[in-house]
C-alpha cells in the first residue's frame, strides 16, 4: 500500500516538483519493483568495512572456504565477492547486484543439480565442474565442504581444502550449521575508505541494494568520522537491518573489548542508530575474531535468524521508504493549515467589484433611474426649460428620449455655477477595470491560498493565479460591457403622474384665461375661482413632482442595487473562472498528494517484519 501510494505521489508531483528533487524517490520505486520481482526467499547480506578491518577474513570464516583473498596489501578486495547458500533462484539477485560471474560461489551441503545456462553457473568453467558436454559434475565442483568453485586467489582445490581445514579448526565455523543459512547471499564488499574511487563506488551502489549490512569494525577505526558521518548516521533508520561486528578482539587485552563495545554503543547512540538489547528491536552489536573464531557462532546465529524470518528485504525497503518520506517532508508538508478560506474568496470578489467600479455603477444607475422618474413626473414647463438649458449647454443627453422618457444618464446635475452638466451613465458606457486593483486582488488571494503550503506547491499556486490573472482585466471589461443596464422600464405611475401634470398645467392655463376674461369683463364669473384654478394648477405641479421624487427613491435604490449586483456577479464569475477555480484545482491536487504522502509516511513505524515482507510480495 505504501509503495502504491508513493507511485501515486510521484505521478501527482512530477509537474509541480523539480525532477532532481524526485530522482531519488524514482530510483527507490525502481529498486522496490526489482526486489519484488526477484526471490524474496533469499536474504542478501553485505560485509562492509574499512581497510584492514578483516571483513574478507570474516567472509571466508562464514563461507567455510577462502573465497575472498586476504592479505597485508591494502586494498585487497577489488571487486565484490558473493557466496550463496542454496543458490537456486539467486542468480537474478546477483545479476541485479552486478556480481561478476567469476566472483560467484555456492555453499551448501548437497550437490548443485546444474542447469545449463543458469546465471549462477556462468561463473563456473570446465575446471570448476561445469562441462559443456557432460553437464555439471559435483565431484569436480565441490570439495569436502560443499563449496562450489575455487578460491579467489588460491591455486586449485588444495587451497580450498586448506582454508576449510583452518576454518574447522577455528571454532568449527566452517563445518556445521550450513543448513541454517540456506537462502543467504553473502557479499564481501571492497573497502569503503579505499584509495581507489571504483572501490568506493562499488560500496555505495551495493549498500543501496542489499537487504542487510554487516559493518565489520576494528579496534582502531571503529570511531572513524568518515564511517559515522557518511554511512551510519544517514542510515540510522535502518537499525533493524544493520549488524555491527567489532572484529579483531583478539588484539585487545583483558576487558578492553567490553570498554570498546561500550564506546561503540555510545557513538551509535549519538548517530541516532538504535541498538537492540535485551530482545528489543534495533541494530545488533557483536564482538568477534575471524582469526580465532570467537564470536563467529553468534554472528552465524544472527544471520540464520534473519534468513529464517525472510523479512529482511521488506524491513530494508520499509526503512528506505521511511527515509524517503522524511526527505520528502519539506516538499509535501508546510506549516499550519493550507487552503483558500471563505473570507479570502469574499475579499477577492470585493476587490474585483471595486476594480470594475460596481458600487459607483450602482450609484450612477440609481441616479439615472431617479432622473428618469423626475423627467417623467416633472412639470411640463420644467422639462421644457430643462431641455433648452441642456441644449444651450451642449448636452446631448436631454435630446435622447424614448417614449417620452429620457434615457438614464440624461439627468443634469447643477454645478457650482448653476450651469447643467452631463452625468456619467451606466447605460451609455461600461466601466473599465482598474489594472492595479485587479493585480492587488490576485496577489492577495494568492497570498492567502499559498499560506502554509510547501514551497513547490506555493509556487504552483502562484503560477496558476498568474496565468489566470494575465487576462483578467480584459475579461472584466467584457463582462462589465455585457451587464450595462438599458433604459429603465417605465412604471405605470410615471404615466399617471405625467398625465396629472398635464391636467394641472391645463387647469392653471384655464384659470389664467378665465381670470383675464373676468378682468376684461367678458366673462361673468367670480374673480376668486380663476385664482383658485391658477393656484391649484401652478402649485400642484411642483408639489406632485416633489412627491414623485420622494416616491422614486426606493425604486431608484433597488434599481441601483440590482445594477451593482449584476456587475459584481459578473466580476465574481470572471474571478472564479480565471483565478479561483485554478487555485482550487491546485489546492485539491495538493490535498491529494498530502493524503498519499500520509500513507507513505504514516505506515512505516512499527510495521512487523513479516508484514513488510508480505507488502513487498508480488500480487
Amino acid at each position: 500500500m505504501r509503495v502504491d501510494a508513493l507511485g501515486e505521489l510521484l505521478g501527482l508531483s512530477r509537474t509541480r516538483i523539480s525532477p532532481d528533487a524526485l530522482a531519488e524517490t524514482g530510483e527507490l520505486l525502481e529498486r522496490i519493483g526489482e526486489r519484488r520481482r526477484l526471490s524474496l526467499d533469499h536474504t542478501v547480506v553485505a560485509l562492509a568495512g574499512a581497510t584492514g578491518s578483516g571483513k574478507s577474513t570474516l567472509f571466508n570464516a562464514l563461507a567455510g572456504a577462502e573465497l575472498s583473498r586476504t592479505g597485508v596489501r591494502r586494498p585487497t578486495t577489488a571487486r565484490p565477492i558473493a557466496c550463496a547458500w542454496q543458490p537456486e533462484r539467486a542468480a537474478g539477485l546477483l545479476d541485479r547486484l552486478g556480481i561478476a560471474p567469476q566472483d560467484r560461489f555456492a555453499r551448501r551441503g548437497t550437490a548443485l543439480p546444474g542447469e545449463r545456462g543458469r546465471d549462477l553457473d556462468r561463473g563456473l568453467d570446465a575446471d570448476r565442474g561445469f562441462d559443456a558436454d557432460r553437464g555439471f559434475d559435483p565431484d569436480r565442483a565441490y570439495g569436502e565442504d560443499g563449496v562450489e568453485g575455487g578460491p579467489a586467489d588460491a591455486s586449485g582445490a588444495d587451497a580450498a581444502s586448506a582454508s576449510v581445514g583452518a576454518g574447522a579448526a577455528s571454532g568449527g565455523a566452517a563445518s556445521g550449521g550450513a543448513a541454517d543459512l540456506d537462502g543467504l547471499v553473502l557479499i564481501d564488499l571492497p573497502d569503503h575508505d579505499s584509495a581507489a574511487t571504483s572501490h568506493r563506488d562499488h560500496v555505495d551502489r551495493l549498500l543501496g541494494l542489499v537487504d542487510v549490512v554487516v559493518w565489520v569494525l576494528d579496534p582502531e577505526k571503529y570511531a572513524d568520522a568518515a564511517l559515522h558521518e557518511r554511512y551510519l548516521r544517514p542510515l540510522s533508520g535502518h537499525a533493524d537491518v544493520t549488524v555491527l561486528v567489532l572484529n579483531q578482539i583478539d588484539r585487545l587485552p583483558g576487558d578492553s573489548a567490553d570498554l570498546v563495545l561500550d564506546d561503540l554503543r555510545r557513538l551509535l547512540d549519538e548517530d541516532g542508530l538504535a541498538v537492540g538489547e535485551h530482545g528489543e528491536d534495533g541494530a545488533v552489536v557483536l564482538a568477534a575474531s575471524a582469526l580465532t573464531g570467537e564470536g563467529i557462532a553468534d554472528l552465524r546465529a544472527v544471520l540464520a535468524q534473519l534468513v529464517a524470518d525472510r523479512a529482511a528485504a521488506g524491513l530494508r525497503l520499509a526503512a528506505d521508504m521511511d527515509r524517503t518520506a522524511s526527505r520528502l517532508h519539506p516538499l509535501y508538508v508546510g506549516e499550519g493549515g493550507a487552503g483558500l478560506t471563505d473570507a479570502a474568496r469574499e475579499e477577492f470578489v470585493d476587490r474585483l467589484a471595486d476594480a470594475v467600479g460596481a458600487a459607483g455603477a450602482g450609484q450612477a444607475a440609481e441616479r439615472d433611474w431617479a432622473a428618469a422618474a423626475e423627467e417623467a413626473c416633472g412639470t411640463p414647463w420644467g422639462r421644457l426649460f430643462g431641455d433648452r438649458a441642456a441644449t444651450g449647454a451642449g448636452s446631448p443627453g436631454r435630446a435622447n428620449r424614448t417614449g417620452g422618457a429620457v434615457l438614464p444618464g440624461a439627468a443634469r446635475t447643477p454645478d457650482g455655477t448653476g450651469a447643467p452638466r452631463p452625468r456619467p451613465s451606466a447605460s451609455l458606457s461600461a466601466p473599465s477595470a482598474s489594472r492595479p486593483v485587479v493585480d492587488e486582488a490576485v496577489r492577495g488571494v494568492v497570498a492567502d491560498a499559498g499560506r502554509g503550503l510547501p514551497a513547490p506547491w506555493a509556487q504552483a499556486v502562484r503560477d496558476a493565479a498568474r496565468r489566470g490573472g494575465d487576462g483578467l482585466p480584459e475579461a472584466l471589461d467584457g463582462a462589465a460591457a455585457r451587464t450595462v443596464p438599458g433604459p429603465p422600464e417605465r412604471p405605470r405611475w410615471w404615466s399617471a403622474a405625467g398625465g396629472a401634470q398635464w391636467l394641472l398645467m391645463a387647469l392653471a392655463v384655464a384659470g389664467a384665461v378665465c381670470l383675464i376674461s373676468v378682468a376684461m369683463g367678458s366673462l361673468d364669473l367670480t374673480w376668486w375661482l380663476p385664482v383658485v384654478m391658477i393656484a391649484i394648477g401652478g402649485l400642484g405641479g411642483p408639489a406632485l413632482a416633489g412627491a414623485c421624487r420622494i416616491a422614486a427613491r426606493g425604486p431608484a435604490r433597488r434599481y441601483g442595487q440590482a445594477a451593482e449586483r449584476r456587475l459584481r456577479d459578473a466580476a465574481a464569475d470572471c474571478g472564479r473562472a480565471r483565478v479561483l477555480e485554478p487555485l482550487a484545482a491546485e489546492l485539491m491536487r495538493y490535498r491529494e498528494v498530502r493524503e498519499q504522502y500520509a500513507v507513505v509516511a504514516g505506515a512505516g513505524a512499527g510495521v512487523p517484519g513479516r508484514s513488510s515482507h508480505a507488502a513487498l510480495s508480488p500480487r
